[in-house]
């Protein structure tokens, strides 16, 4: 009993290891970027919270990657992601609300022009 004990032991302190070792995350930069990137072009603007909250945590995430802390670089880029996308489908909601009130009025007048004619 007392030899598998110092096994486990050691198990657990290379799987321990193994997960403090985390690769740099530069794929979720990436995307975390691109969603920016994605959020602008539909027309976010730094009016828009969340893509400034996304831009701020992007900064921090590349600051994280500097000084190798790629545990909090990744949790940030993907935090900076949601919020990127988070900014997008605000814009594109609202675009959405102003075409559907822009309709809704087309179609009032429409229906008092023909109610008017004989």
């Amino acid at each position: 009993m007392l030899r598998i004990q110092p096994l486990i032991l050691a198990l657990a302190v290379i799987g321990l290891a193994g997960c403090a070792n985390d690769p740099a995350p530069n794929e979720q930069l990436r995307l975390s970027e691109q969603a920016l990137e994605q959020a602008k072009a539909v027309g976010a603007t730094d009016q828009v919270e969340a893509l400034k909250l996304a831009e701020d945590k992007l900064a921090r995430a590349k600051s994280n990657l500097v000084t190798e802390d790629y545990r909090d670089a990744r949790m940030r880029a993907e935090q900076a992601e949601l919020d990127a996308r988070l900014a997008e489908a605000q814009v594109l909601n609202h675009k959405s609300e102003e075409q559907l009130t822009l309709l809704q009025s087309r179609v009032k007048r429409l229906r008092k022009q023909l109610e008017v004619q004989p």
